[in-house]
């Protein structure tokens, strides 16, 4: 892995986060104390991002490449989307990292180190703190329930399968 120092938050970064879909509502204000929360990664082809079991601080956003998702070492998903989230569950439930992520092919990620509050600016109001949290939060809940509805399908699937193997069985 290659990682960048934290970023700083001026306009040609902030021009660049921009671009990324998942942060294309925040407001310049709020995408600069992102920045100041955040290091560029740069990963090779099969190298691990993130390890099951884990509690590190970290959210990403997916810059470029294909990430594969594993639980117990059983491919549960890929993301392939410029600007998708991973990471976020740990940070909304504070419990272990659920599944490992690996990098695909080389793969650049923003990685928002979570713990790293102290980085905001002491001016900032409450209110806008507030503001910032509850955009990251939208986010989060957006990303969440494309993946819920992708799940459902895929439990859907999986059921009519089993209730055709299960008639076919019968019927034999």
């Amino acid at each position: 892995m290659i990682e960048s120092k934290y970023l700083k938050d001026n306009v040609q970064n902030i021009q660049r986060l921009m671009a990324i879909p998942g942060l294309k509502d925040f407001e310049t204000r709020n995408l600069a104390k992102l920045l100041r929360l955040s290091k560029i990664r740069e990963y090779e082809d099969g190298e691990l991002i993130i390890r099951e079991g884990d509690n590190d601080p970290w959210l990403y956003f997916l810059l470029s490449g294909r990430l594969v998702i594993k639980k117990q070492g059983v491919e549960i998903g890929q993301i392939s989307n410029v600007g998708e989230i991973f990471g976020e569950m740990r940070i909304i439930d504070s419990l272990t990292r659920s599944a490992s992520v690996y990098a695909v092919g080389d793969t650049i990620c923003l990685c928002v180190d979570t713990s790293a509050k102290g980085r905001m600016s002491r001016s900032y109001e409450r209110d806008e703190r507030l503001d910032f949290l509850l955009l990251l939060y939208r986010i989060f809940a957006e990303y969440m329930s494309i993946r819920l509805r992708a799940t459902n399908d895929e439990l859907f699937k999986a059921k009519t399968e089993i209730r055709k193997l299960k008639e076919e069985h019968t019927e034999s």
